[in-house]
Order: C-alpha cells, then sequence, then structure tokens
C-alpha cells in the first residue's frame, strides 16, 4: 500500500512492489540499433532546388531545416553524410521573370540564388552541396542522362496536345483542369491542384514512355511501404497508380522556351524543366562518372506540391536509365496563415530571414521542427512562435540550465559527484532519497534515444521534440521536489543527497543537449559547453551512456570543471514588443 507526507517527503513502498510498478513502465524498442547503423550505407539527403523566380519564403526554408535535421542526426551517429540543396534555374517562368525584371536570365537567376544561399546561412543550414542548374556539371549530367533514356528506348519524338500550365510548367490531363474565373470575371479553365490558368497547346516534341512504369513503379512501392513517408502520402501516390500513365512531354520547342538546357542533337528543342530540374540529385554526386557510392543511400525531402514528380516521374527516369530507386522520399505539408495559402497578391508571405533575426535562428527552426506535421498543412502566427519558445525554451530548458548551474547551488562549478546509497538502483528498492517518480523520470530519459530515433526516421521531428519537452519538465519536476536548496550541505549526508541530485539533472540535460543537436545546433552547443561536455562526447552513442554512475560504471564527466558562463540559454520574447513593432511597420522587430 502506497502512502505519502507532505511535498518534498521520501514516498514509502516496497522493493517487490517498485519492481513489478517500474516493470510496468512502456518499453521502446529502437527503429535501428547503433550496429546496423554502422553498416548502414552511407547517408545522401536532398531538399528540391528552389525555382528562382520569387525570393525564399517559409515552406523553402522548412524544407531545408527538414533535410538539415536528418543530415545532422545522421552525421551524430557517425554516417558518412552529404546534403544537397540549390536552385532551379531554367524554364519559362524564369525566362519571364528576368524579361520583366529588364535582367539578362543568368544574372537574374544568380542574384536571387545569393538570396536562398543567405536565407540558409541565416537558418544554420549546413549543406555539403549547393547546385544550381546553370552549372557546366550539371548541363553535362542532363545531356548523359537524356542520351541514357533516348537510346534505352524510353524517349521518341511524337505530337503533343493537351491543357498547359505556364506557371506549373506542367502538361495536364482532362481530369486535372476544371472550370474557373480571371481577374476580370472571364471564364477560363485552370488547374484543380494549383489554380493556375491553362491553355491548349499542340506542339511536336519528345515524350518518355511513363506508361511503361506503373507497375514496376507498384511493384516498388508495395515492397518499400517506407519508400515515400509520411504513410498518408504512401497510399495517395499508390492511388495514382491505380490510373493508367500517360506518356509525359519532355520538352519543348525552342522557339518558346530558350532558356533551358537543348536537347542533344536536336538544337529546335529545349529539355523539360522537370527533368532537367530532377538530375540535380545525380549532379551533385558526381553522376555519371562517380555517383554509385552516394546514390545508394539518396533520402528526399520534399513539399506535399511537388510529390507527383518525385514520387512518380522521378523513379520511373530512373528505372528507365537503370539506376536505384531512392531509399525515401519524405514528404511534408505547408504552412498557412490564418488558415490561407501565402501569396504576394494577399500580402501574407512569411520572410524566413526576418523572423531569423526577431525569433533567433533557433528559435525559428525550433518552431517549424515542432509545430511543422508533416501530414497536414500547419498555420503560423507570431505568437505562436513566442509562447512555444518562451515556455520550452526559455522558461523549462533554459530554467534546467540555470538551476544545474547556479553558483547559488553548484559553487564550486563541478559536475558533482553521484552517490548510489542516496539513489540506489530499483532492484535495491527505496533504501535512499530517491522515490518512485524519479525512477520513472531515469526510465523515461534512458530510453529516450530510442524514441527520438523512432521518430526522426518516420520524419515525425514534432513528436521527438515533444518526448524532449516532457522529459525536460520531469527533470525540472525533480529539481522541484527535492528542492536542493533547502538541504544542508554541511551535514554529509544532505551534500550527497544535494550532489546527486544535481548530477542527475545534469546527466539528463547532457542528453537533451546531444538530442537536441540536429534541431537547434546553436542552443545545444550553448547547453554541452556549459556542462562542460567537450566536442568528441556529443556523439549519438554518448546520449546512450546516460547516468552511468547509477549503473556501476565510471562518469567521465564526474568532478570536471563546468564551462564558462555564457548567459541565459534563451531571452523570453515580448509579445507585446512584437505586436506593436508589427502593426507600426508590417515587419517583426530586429533584436536589439
Amino acid at each position: 500500500m502506497l502512502t505519502a507526507s507532505c511535498r518534498g517527503l521520501r514516498l514509502r513502498i516496497s522493493g517487490a512492489v517498485l519492481r513489478r510498478v517500474v516493470s510496468e513502465l512502456p518499453q521502446v524498442r529502437p527503429s535501428l540499433t547503433t550496429k546496423r547503423l554502422s553498416q548502414a550505407p552511407p547517408y545522401y539527403v536532398t531538399t528540391p532546388i528552389f525555382y528562382v523566380n520569387a525570393a525564399p519564403h517559409l515552406g523553402h526554408v522548412h524544407s531545408a531545416v527538414i533535410a538539415d535535421c536528418l543530415y545532422r542526426y545522421r552525421t551524430l551517429q557517425g554516417l558518412g553524410c552529404r546534403f544537397a540543396t540549390g536552385t532551379d534555374e531554367h524554364g519559362l517562368k524564369i525566362q519571364q521573370a528576368a524579361a520583366a525584371a529588364g535582367k539578362d536570365p543568368l544574372d537574374f537567376c544568380t542574384e536571387v540564388s545569393s538570396r536562398f544561399k543567405e536565407v540558409f546561412r541565416s537558418c544554420s543550414v549546413s549543406y555539403t552541396d549547393y547546385v544550381r542548374t546553370t552549372e557546366d556539371r550539371h548541363r553535362r549530367a542532363v545531356e548523359h542522362f537524356w542520351t541514357v533514356l533516348l537510346n534505352n528506348g524510353f524517349i521518341y519524338k511524337g505530337s503533343y496536345e493537351g491543357w498547359y500550365s505556364t506557371p506549373d510548367e506542367s502538361f495536364l490531363t482532362p481530369t486535372q483542369v476544371t472550370e474557373g474565373t480571371d481577374s476580370l470575371g472571364r471564364e477560363i479553365k485552370v488547374s484543380t491542384e494549383s489554380g493556375h490558368k491553362v491553355e491548349w497547346m499542340k506542339e511536336d516534341n519528345y515524350l518518355f514512355r511513363l506508361s511503361d512504369f506503373r507497375t514496376e513503379l507498384q511493384d516498388w512501392l508495395k515492397a518499400n511501404p517506407k519508400a515515400i513517408q509520411p504513410e498518408r502520402f504512401y497510399h495517395l501516390v499508390l492511388q495514382w497508380l491505380e490510373n493508367d500513365l500517360p506518356d509525359l512531354s519532355v520538352s519543348r520547342q525552342r522557339s518558346r522556351l530558350q532558356w533551358g538546357i537543348p536537347v542533344p542533337r536536336d538544337p529546335e528543342q529545349t529539355i523539360y524543366v522537370w527533368l532537367d530540374a530532377l538530375v540535380n540529385y545525380l549532379t551533385v554526386v558526381g553522376y555519371p562518372e562517380k555517383h554509385s557510392q552516394w546514390w545508394s543511400g539518396v533520402h528526399h525531402v520534399v513539399g506535399k506540391d511537388i510529390l507527383k514528380f518525385h514520387a512518380i516521374y522521378w523513379p520511373a527516369f530512373l528505372l528507365a536509365a537503370g539506376l536505384p530507386l531512392p531509399q525515401a522520399i519524405y514528404v511534408h505539408s505547408h504552412w498557412t496563415v490564418q488558415g490561407k495559402k501565402m501569396s504576394k497578391s494577399l500580402g501574407n508571405v512569411i520572410d524566413p530571414l526576418e523572423r531569423s533575426h526577431t525569433f533567433t535562428v533557433d528559435g525559428l527552426r525550433y518552431f517549424l521542427l515542432r509545430q511543422g506535421v508533416p501530414d497536414t498543412d500547419c498555420d503560423y502566427d507570431d505568437d505562436k512562435v513566442v509562447k512555444l519558445c518562451n515556455s520550452e525554451l526559455a522558461d523549462s530548458l533554459g530554467g534546467l540550465l540555470n538551476r544545474c548551474t547556479a553558483p547559488s547551488l553548484n559553487p564550486e562549478q563541478v559536475y558533482p559527484q553521484f552517490c548510489d546509497t542516496s539513489f540506489p538502483k530499483v532492484s535495491e528498492g527505496l533504501s535512499g532519497r530517491a522515490v518512485l517518480e524519479d525512477h520513472k523520470m531515469v526510465r523515461a530519459v534512458s530510453e529516450l534515444p530510442a524514441v527520438v530515433m523512432e521518430n526522426f526516421e518516420n520524419l515525425h521531428v514534432y513528436k521527438a521534440l515533444e518526448a524532449i519537452s516532457r522529459c525536460v519538465r520531469l527533470t525540472n519536476g525533480f529539481i522541484q521536489r527535492h528542492a536542493p536548496w533547502k538541504l544542508n550541505c554541511s551535514e554529509p549526508k544532505d551534500r550527497l543527497w544535494h550532489d546527486t541530485i544535481l548530477h542527475v539533472s545534469m546527466e539528463c540535460l547532457r542528453v537533451y543537449g546531444i538530442l537536441l543537436q540536429p534541431v537547434v545546433p546553436g542552443l545545444a552547443d550553448k547547453i554541452l559547453s556549459r556542462l562542460g561536455v567537450r566536442p568528441g562526447e556529443r556523439s549519438w552513442d554518448h546520449a546512450l551512456d546516460f547516468l552511468s554512475k547509477h549503473e556501476g560504471r565510471d562518469c567521465p564527466y564526474e568532478g570536471r570543471a563546468l564551462g564558462a558562463d555564457t548567459g541565459v540559454l534563451f531571452n523570453r520574447l515580448e509579445r507585446n514588443k512584437l505586436r506593436a513593432h508589427s502593426k507600426k511597420t508590417g515587419k517583426p522587430p530586429r533584436p536589439q
């Protein structure tokens, strides 16, 4: 029978009951073991290459931050990794946008591409490769890829007739077109997917035998249910494949589209911008000479609006070229503002560069990954960012770091010692001063890396961060429950218990710091540096080695001097100041 006295006093329970209760805590099995990871092929992750007809927006940064998180996560596990992003610079829209700006197309592309680089630097996107489709290396890769498809018999010249969307740079089937009206109220035909105007067009060009690959694509997906994640999008692609696939137009007449790569040996035709763009993933890894090592481990991160191009057209192209298919295609949904799609006409486009200055790089990254649910669209609001960052970064995580390292509680500024008589193992019952809730917390933190790994594998980063946040709250509760500031450290037993409380709390915080590195690299570094954790002690395996003294092993951090105090982990954001500035200028304030 459980009995408890007032707050702060120990809970009394029999050892047998304690062992039964703790054994009933949920078991978590990691989706991948460290051993399996060490045997895995190199990891190559990509974002889409972003179209340079407009400035970068929040959706672009969301894709890049997801890919960056996966890249950093795999790097922590010791895998050889590459991470590619870049810009898509060919096509009719670019040709028209450059003409409207009165600029040379290449100069126009270079200017916008540099803005993407600036935004990515501002958001700590640590890409290893940045590709532009106007580069010579890319043109060579595309020309070779086209020639392989042609020689393998999958490209033929014919006449294509159908509805064409210039903004989407795509021909559409009749089922993808519906009635609409333009800004003057005139009846027009529009794409059912994008809402953009379409026009009937007929021209002679090259076609790809997409219809030949429907069954192969179905077989691939049915044999690889994790090939497209999350699961909702996997089933969507299978649903698309239930219908016949018409052959795909893969070139445009040069008289209409000059800004692109000419078809080899046919200067009257320009290669379709999507075929051109998709080959960038091969360009980065040295196609056609040196791609094989990295291509075996390719993972694509894409927005749901370009899923068909990546999950149907691209795999079909690869099959036709005799190349392996992607290991996984990770799909994310969109950000809306007050329930509406971001658009320049509505004036609701979120500037990621501005927000990274306002909320800090880690604040914006944390919000996007914590609130971004891949299965459904999410609504952006500045107040949501303020509330989340203040609660979970400033108060909960920052408060925990401050409690562990404050000179008032830790005057020696060291990683304190652990006393196993104060905090004995579960098998020894509750003979020390730890209570049942403390053992539950230790169990939760010890299982946390497996929980985080499983959710990262399924692109549920928000669930991983939810689990970390819950454990941070448990650790704050542990300190609050035992109130080390009330202990009399002149008494040996109280001093041992005081140091043990801090040791356990720092061990928890060390694990959180390691696991948060892919998400908020700046804050994670600040946490680990303050705890005195060295650069070579921050790998994924170091997070698995939690509370080693509790398991009877040595702890390398015990007695080590803490790192320098660099101030508050995350400064609280002020809502009123943000609202007042936004109302006055239409933009959020920059930090002082």
